[in-house]
């Protein structure tokens, strides 16, 4: 327990350890694999660890980038993005879109991806991920400390306007998360997990006043 004896650190002083443990504690991540298309037509692909889901109706997710990257700079030229589901057979190929390769290089053709078009957007899909979305921008954030400073790094959210997904993965009309083997970003320099049927679980929310 986080008690008297815990590792206690504040961030600006340092965190005192081999291996900032931040982004190991806030995991596993979602990946954002995010997908877009440049002004000259060069599609660009790239994951994202901060990544995630923040509203039902309308849908939207997000993503933020550390550094105004190929991503954000494509995203707020076209408004427009997709996602696509990494998954545990196509680890290899997301990772090799990690590569800091320049703008005029398609991270599509580094990976051996196809690029499938989207129905109501420019920007490509992965078409060997089970699950894409595409995606309208609605907010370009530059996120700010406590203090009102303003950091190099972009939030990125987008309203899904569009989803596809293999029938593979859809059971009696239920989309079985862990039947795609999704894999998340887990901290330190190179840690991932893999949701397998096994690692899954479930609770029923509770109601008010809670049952006994």
């Amino acid at each position: 327990m986080a008690d008297d004896t815990a590792h206690f650190y504040e961030p600006t002083q340092g965190h005192g350890l081999r291996h900032d443990p931040f982004n190991a504690i806030v995991g596993p991540r979602p990946i954002g694999w995010i997908s877009t298309l440049s002004p000259e037509g060069v599609a660009n692909l790239a994951p994202y660890s901060f990544f995630n889901g923040f509203n039902y109706a309308p849908p939207i997710i997000g993503f933020a980038s550390i550094g105004w990257k190929d991503s954000v700079a494509n995203v707020s030229a076209s408004g427009e993005f997709c996602w696509s589901l990494a998954t545990k057979a196509l680890a290899q190929q997301m990772n090799l879109t990690c590569a800091p390769a320049p703008p005029e290089i398609d991270e599509f053709e580094i990976a051996g991806l196809t690029r499938a078009p989207g129905r109501l957007v420019a920007a490509p899909r992965v078409l060997e991920s089970p699950v894409n979305f595409e995606c309208r921008l609605t907010q370009l954030i530059q996120l700010q400390g406590a203090d009102g400073a303003k950091v190099n790094t972009w939030l990125v959210l987008g309203e899904v306007i569009a989803i596809h997904i293999d029938r593979a993965y859809l059971q009696d009309g239920v989309y079985e998360t862990a039947q795609a083997h999704p894999i998340l970003r887990a901290g330190r320099l190179g840690d991932y997990a893999e949701i397998t049927p096994e690692a899954m679980f479930a609770m029923r929310r509770p109601g008010w006043p809670i049952d006994q």
